[in-house]
């Protein structure tokens, strides 16, 4: 069972074994846990926020209320989910047949096709769709039409639309949002700071978002913790942000950090898109015979998956950094977190790398000075002239 708030080990070595992914959503989290999973990632899941159940949100009754009242010229339906919801929201509330015939008697405009499944299900018709499931098409086709004068109800789902209900009022419209699943923080904050923590400490070699109010959540958090600064220069520096799509990405971009985003905005493409990314960042050496590939907490030593504490994780990227060079114990020992002073918590965090590794000739002891990698000959040989 998909754990919510733990990390979870690899169930299988696939291209994601040894990394450990965190994941913000709120909604689909399982899912998309259990993607990772599958590929062998470790999964540590937070949600970011929460969503207003809709039987409960006055907003969205007010304007289920003024469509009813009012018939809309254009309904823009956005998502499936969220189409789906409002329906059955209205039922709920004993308004469904007369939202349903208010729609009717206007022109139904669906973002993709999982969203024109959702309208027909509901016994409706949509007047168009755009084979791009781009909103920036519809709107398009809305402002090539004139949309002076006309009344537009736009169902949003919790995610920002950068620039097109601006675009539709700078038109001429009167446009009637329709606030389909409202997000809050989340109840218990106490996973979230976890998720933070993880992050600011490079625990993670990659977080997902797959809503911007997510990942502007997250960031409001951090700030809020006064770990704003730190936040972001993990995400730049060494924790991938990965989002679903570029609407995702806006909180995070404002804030400098570089995103990258599957073709098709969905979890399977995200998730195919980590199996491609993370592997090509590890480092990859051989070592003593060995190929050796160090990632976020594990090792491959010629494919074979080998666990390895925090504390030799942190030695072995210290020796990675000049492979073949020594390296000595007081700069190992400063790699070591909350290892003090004593020269000694290298000698026990080296022993048990070694033992984790399954063959301590990969690291040689140099008496007096340190330790280094044993490259290969020909890789020593490259790394000294680099």
């Amino acid at each position: 069972m998909y754990d919510e708030e733990q990390h979870t080990g690899a169930v299988e070595h696939g291209p994601l074994a040894g990394f450990t992914v965190g994941v913000t959503a709120a909604r689909r989290a399982e899912e998309l846990g259990a993607l990772l999973q599958r590929r062998g990632a470790a999964v540590l899941h937070a949600p970011a926020l929460r969503i207003v159940p809709l039987a409960d949100d006055g907003e969205l009754l007010a304007a289920t209320k003024g469509i009813i009242d009012q018939v809309p010229d254009v309904v823009v339906a956005t998502t499936a989910i969220g189409f789906r919801g409002w329906i059955e929201a209205a039922d709920g509330w004993g308004l469904g047949e007369q939202l349903l015939g208010r729609l009717r008697g206007a022109e139904l405009l669906a973002r993709g096709p999982k969203v024109k499944g959702s309208i027909r299900a509901a016994g409706l018709t949509e007047e168009w769709s755009p084979s791009s499931e781009s909103l920036a098409e519809v709107l398009d086709r809305l402002l090539e039409e004139g949309v002076e004068g006309r009344r537009i109800a736009v169902q949003l789902h919790g995610e920002p639309l950068p620039g097109f209900v601006e675009s539709l009022r700078a038109g001429g419209a009167e446009v009637v949002p329709v606030p389909v699943y409202r997000w809050m923080p989340p109840e218990d904050i106490t996973p979230l700071d976890r998720l933070l923590d993880a992050t600011v400490a490079r625990s993670l070699d990659a977080l997902t978002f797959t809503s911007a109010p997510a990942a502007a959540s997250l960031l409001s958090r951090a700030e809020t913790r006064g770990l704003l600064p730190d936040l972001l220069s993990a995400l730049c520096h060494d924790v991938l942000a990965v989002c679903v799509g570029p609407v995702t990405a806006i909180p995070l971009q404002a804030h400098g950090v570089d995103t990258i985003q599957p073709e098709r905005f969905r979890l399977g493409p995200l998730v195919q898109l980590l199996c491609q990314e993370l592997p090509a960042r590890a480092r990859s050496l051989p070592i003593a015979g060995h190929r050796v590939e160090i990632r976020g907490h594990a090792v491959l030593v010629d494919g074979d998956l080998r666990p390895v504490p925090p504390a030799g994780m942190s030695l072995l990227r210290a020796l990675s950094r000049r492979p073949g060079w020594v390296v000595p114990r007081a700069e190992l020992l400063r790699a070591l977190p909350g290892a003090g002073r004593d020269e000694h918590a290298v000698e026990t965090a080296m022993a048990r790398l070694r033992t984790a590794l399954g063959s301590p000739k990969l690291i040689q002891t140099v008496v007096k000075r340190g330790y280094r990698l044993a490259l290969d000959p020909a890789a020593d040989a490259k790394y000294a002239d680099a």
